[in-house]
Formats: structure tokens, sequence, C-alpha cells
């Protein structure tokens, strides 16, 4: 990391950064909105509003526990716990508002209710009993508390119910508070048959099944003050890697424990008695700012069921089939022949991530292919691309797969890729001890005639076919002989932690990404200060790193014109210097893109990166960033990626004075074209083929 100019310290006294945590959360504010605008269809709505639940979720399982730890070891000294988690009530206040004010009575209107047990008629409470004796009592077994019977491991998320009993046990003994485990396999909502709905589309919530019928569960006892409850558990998992002589075997036993990390929020129903939620607390040894009491369902996210259950396409966004590449198609050419000529583009998810399945595809079948190495970060469930690889070992080819086994949330399917990797007999290597490998790189290497040569896949996203359908990424082919011989260089590096040669085209963290990056922001202030033009454009997930926005804030103070179209967590400080703008685009897909633009004087340069502009990323992991230097391919992403999104006028929100983001839409307006919008219609009318 370059040292600190002596100017700093004085730019950030003028610009002071924003606190990170509570950025994340403003931006589920800015997600949030999207389940209360009256133009997205019912059940997009519904769904906005469970993707908020899966993102605070993930919030407390990774950002929480320092807060919660720092609590623990000094309960009453000053700390930004406080601030954070009333900031975290202030967004579940929302959204349970949202969910009963707005959402419940507009699926009522369509004919659709969640229907509680005081609600239901009698036909439809016997219904509801037997479904209870036949598929949920025989899974249930409430615990009584008592010496022998201490309170049970809760698994993080899970649904539960704490119950306050009366009377006497079989044994004569007043222990009076139980503990119902309610096992994951139940689903959480359930859709009533029309024998018993009279017409309507009627549902019933799990948690109200169980709580209609706690008392089958006690005979002999009487049930008194009761609540369902879920605690958040911390969820990072971490392992020596210095220590341990098999990080697979390490990770693959540390899953289980992830389930019952250090205890971070504990949800309760708004019912919930003070001595039963004091009674958690103490448990799970919280602070009470940690107790969040909803009104409805503890795990808004289990909602997502009831829109598989509804067969209704009018209340979900049209359909949207991305169309194959045109550049990859046709004219009985194949991909290498293609990307001899240039390199080539794929936008996603408006057009298809198959035409990067099929360059793998001809990659495997093709005889004259040699070698494919692969990274593997995020893949998800789908097969495919895992079937290729153990095809293109099995066809003789050498194969080698750079796994990460510790990307969160999916190190047990990566670990399953590895183990079926090598049982194919592919080389799997799991990277450099203490960084992830976050890099997207796909090399091919072929014989043509006498030589080799090497065609290349880079990516800003995962090599997911699910979430490249659900993700704003641009997918990277070519057939540059210098880009190639880096990514080659880089795999080598990776297997083999050999001393890595200088680099001919790509940027690498943690060597030289953050450096460069710094410096070309440093060359963009220098250019203002001369006089002469500088502009910046940077589109990212994040954008936390301090060195990188004291740059900027120097940049923006000597005149350079920045814009930064950060979807998240955004640092920058909320006074922001007159020249650099932010702005936030959340749309019907997920902006994933990294696309950096920097004009110099008469020197304009256009990279494309793995890196979001975060510590983590520029000093902890592996990642990539690659210049574009095809004057057509330059300016498509400049056109789809950039100028589109600085003039959205559906989707977008501006930071203001204190940090605070305004739509780009005043109240009661009428939005103006979105970029995603805009995006689906260009490709669906300029391509106009599937595959």
């Amino acid at each position: 990391m370059p040292s600190t100019p002596p100017e700093l310290p004085a730019i950030l006294q003028k610009y002071p950064l924003q606190d990170r945590d509570l950025s994340i959360l403003d931006f589920n504010h800015r997600v949030m909105h999207w389940a209360e605008r009256a133009d997205v269809p019912l059940l997009e709505r519904l769904r906005y509003l469970c993707i908020v639940s899966s993102n605070l979720d993930e919030f407390f399982e990774v950002r929480a526990e320092s807060h919660i730890t720092a609590w623990r070891e000094a309960p009453n000294a000053e700390t930004n716990m406080r601030t954070v988690l009333d900031a975290a009530h202030a967004l579940v206040e929302r959204q349970y508002g949202i969910f009963n004010d707005s959402l419940l009575p507009a699926l009522a209107a369509e004919g659709m209710r969640i229907v509680s047990h005081l609600d239901r008629n009698e036909a439809q409470r016997r219904w509801v009993r037997e479904l209870f004796l036949r598929e949920v009592k025989p899974l249930l077994v409430p615990v009584a508390l008592d010496p022998a019977h201490p309170f049970p491991q809760v698994a993080n998320k899970s649904l539960n119910f704490i119950v306050q009993l009366k009377g006497k046990d079989a044994f004569g003994r007043s222990n009076d508070i139980a503990i119902v485990k309610v096992p994951r396999v139940l689903p959480r909502v359930l859709r009533m048959p029309e024998k018993v709905s009279g017409g309507e589309t009627l549902f019933v919530m799990l948690s109200s099944v169980i709580r209609a019928h706690l008392a089958d569960l006690f005979p002999g006892r009487e049930v008194g003050d009761f609540s369902h409850f879920r605690v958040t558990r911390h969820s990072d998992l971490w392992v020596d890697e210095d220590e341990v002589k098999n990080l697979r075997t390490a990770l693959r036993q540390g899953l289980h424990q992830r389930h019952y990390g250090e205890a971070v929020r504990v949800e309760v129903s708004s019912a919930c008695s003070d001595e039963l939620a004091q009674f958690l607390l103490r448990q799970f040894k919280l602070p009470m700012e940690a107790l969040f009491k909803v009104q409805g369902p503890v795990n808004l996210v289990r909602l997502q069921q009831l829109i598989q259950l509804v067969d209704s396409p009018t209340l979900l966004f049209p359909p949207y089939v991305p169309s194959y590449p045109v550049q990859l198609h046709g004219n009985e050419q194949s991909v290498f022949e293609r990307l001899r000529e240039g390199d080539e583009l794929v936008h996603l998810p408006f057009e298809s991530f198959d035409g990067v399945i099929d360059f793998l595809r001809q990659a495997v079948h093709d005889p004259t292919v040699l070698a494919i190495k692969q990274t593997i970060y995020r893949t998800g469930n789908d097969s495919r691309m895992l079937d290729l690889l153990v095809e293109a070992q099995r066809r003789g080819k050498e194969v080698t797969a750079v796994v990460e086994l510790k990307a969160r949330f999916d190190e047990e399917a990566n670990i399953n890729w590895a183990e079926h990797l090598e049982l194919a007999g592919a080389q799997v290597v799991y990277g450099v001890v203490g960084l992830k490998t976050h890099a997207k790189m796909l090399l091919v290497t072929r014989r043509e005639g006498r030589n080799l040569r090497r065609y290349g896949h880079l990516s800003t996203g995962n090599y997911n076919p699910r979430t490249a359908a659900l993700y704003t990424d641009l997918s990277y082919l070519t057939a540059d002989a210098r880009l190639t011989a880096d990514m080659d260089q880089l795999f080598v590096h990776l297997a083999s932690h050999s001393r890595l040669p200088r680099m001919q085209r790509m940027l690498l963290a943690p060597f030289t990404l953050h450096r460069r990056m710094i410096a070309k922001v440093g060359e963009a202030a220098e250019a203002a200060r001369r006089g002469r033009p500088a502009r910046i454009v940077a589109k990212m997930n994040a954008l936390t790193d301090q060195a990188l926005i004291e740059a900027l804030l120097l940049a923006g103070d000597a005149g350079a014109q920045i814009d930064l179209i950060v979807r998240g967590a955004c640092m920058l400080p909320a006074q922001l210097t007159k020249n650099i703008r932010v702005r936030s685009i959340i749309g019907r897909f997920l902006e994933h893109s990294r696309v950096f633009y920097f004009l110099v004087g008469d020197k304009e340069e256009l990279w494309l990166s793995s890196a979001d502009w975060m510590n983590r990323n520029m000093l902890r992991r592996i990642e990539t960033a690659w210049p574009v230097t095809d004057p057509a391919l330059r300016q498509r992403i400049i056109d789809e990626c950039l100028i589109a999104y600085l003039h959205d006028e559906r989707d977008a929100w501006l930071m203001g004075e204190g940090g605070r983001y305004r739509s780009v839409v005043p109240e009661g307006g009428t939005p103006g074209p979105g970029a995603q919008d805009a995006l689906m219609a260009r490709y669906a009318a300029r391509h106009g083929v599937t595959k």
C-alpha cells in the first residue's frame, strides 16, 4: 500500500467518512422502496420485501458480531452498537409496516389472504388441525427446561417457540418454560385446498398452525404466554489457514458450527411478553437493542414460498428471456475463429450466459484443445459447467480448477465441486493461504499447427447460471496473447505460489490493483490542477476503501469531474466536494458489473474488474482488472454501463447532504426512462435471436 500523502488527514477532517454499517442499512431502504412502488407487480413487491429480509439476515450474520462483542466487553461504554441497531429497528419497522398496511390489503384485493386462526371458519380449522396432526406434530419434540434439560441448541435462523406453562409436570415439578424447535423440512407457507378456501386463494403460515395447537404438545399442562422466535448467529466462517493441515476438512467441520455461532439478534412476535423476551435475551447474552418484536412472521424471507404457490403471471414481471449473443452465433464459425478476429463481450443478463457455457462446451469437444483452467468462486447448483469440466478430463484434456473454499455461504457447494472434480481426475487447488480467490477466469489452451494459442474468458461476475439471469455483469472473451499470457501466469501462481512475473495487461490484487487505481485517480487530480480535462466515472457495488476515497476527494477538490455509480455501501463523505456526484441504481436486476473509466488530458482508459473498491478486495483477495482497448467494445461499455446509468430517470438515487439519498423520481412524479428497461428493449430489438 502506498505511503499516505501528508495532505490526506486534512481532507478527511474536511470530509469525514460515513459509517459503513449505516450505509448498508440505508441501501436496504432503497431496495425496500420497490415494495412500495405502485408500478411494480404485486408479487414482485412482496419479493423485494423478502430480499430486504435476506439482506438483513446476512448483515447480522456478518456485520453485527463486532458490535455485540464490544457491548459484552463493556456494557456501559459508548459504542456504535446502539446507533447501528436503532437504524436496523427503523428499517424493520418500516418493512413490517409495508407488509401489514400495504401488501396484505393489496393481496386481499386480488383474492389472496394469509388466514390467521381467529379468521378461519370451522371447515378451515378442521383442515388445519388434520394437517397439524398428520404432518407437523409427529416432527415436534417440545423440551421442558430443567436442570436435566437445559436450553436446547437453537440453530441459526430456525423457527422456534418459547412457551410458558402452568401447573405441574408428570413428576410434580413446576418447570414453567418449554422450547419447541420447528424442523426446517416443514414448509413455512401452506396453501389451503379449494374445498375449504371458498373460491379464494388462501394461505396459512406454519407458525399459525403450531400456535393454534400448542396445547396438544403439552397434555396435562396449561399453556400461558408464548411466542415464536428466531435467533440470528454470527456465521462468518474462520479457520487458521496457517495451522490447519487440510483446509477442506477444516471448513467442512466448521460448516456445522456455523449454525451455532454467537447469537447477535433475537426476533419475537409483537405479543411476546416482556418476561419471555428478557428470558431469551439472558439466554443468548444479548442487549435489549438486539431484540426485535415484529408484527408478523419472524422470517419474512420464507414468504418467497407464497409467491411460488401462486399461478398469476399478471402479478409478476413479464418474463425476460435473454437473447443468445449474436456475436458468438452464426456463420458456422467456431468461437475460437471469432476471437482470433477480435475480442467479444457478453452483457448479462440482457444476453444469455449460454454463450459462456458454449465457449466451454466447444473447448471440451474440440480435439485440438489441450488444457482448460478455471477459477470457481460462486457457481450455484447448476451442474452444466461442472459436467463439462468432468467431460473434458474424461476426454484426456488437462483440467485445472482453482476452487475458493471460503466463498461466504457457498463453502459447502464449492467443497462438493472440488471433491467431484478430484474424483474425475482433475487438478484441484485452493489458491493462496490467507487470500480469497475472487478473480473470475476461464482459460483454454489450443494447439494450432505447430503453436499453442490461448483463449480466455474474464468476468465481473460469477460462473453461476442462475445469478447470470438476475445480475448485471460483463463477460469478456479474448484471444489477446498478452492478456491470456497474464491469465496463464496467474493460474501458475495460484497453483504453485511461485513468484509472479510482471503482468503485461492485467492489474492484480493484492499486488498492483490498489496502487494503480489510486495512481490513476491521482493522475486525474494532477491534470485538473493543470487545467487539463480530468474525468472519472466508476461503477461498482461498494466503495469503502479509505485510501481510494481519499484519492477521490483530493481529485474532486482539484477540479476533476467524478461520477460514482455505487449500488450499495458508500463511505464517501456526506459533505461531498462539488465535483463528485454519487448515484445508486436499484433495478429489477441486481447491479453487479465493475467498470472504471478515466479521462486524463487526451488519454482515455476503460477497465473492467472483478473487484469493488473495498479494502478486502484490494488487499485480502486475488482480484483482476483488465483494460478494454478495442474502440468499439469500449464505446459499447461506456454507452451501456456508464452513460445509460448516469441518465437513468427511473431507478436511480442521488446522494445529497448528510449522506441521504433521494430518488430521481419526485414524489408523485412520473418516472422517466430507466437504464435497465432501455437495455432490455435494446437487446430484444437488436438481437431477436435465442438459442
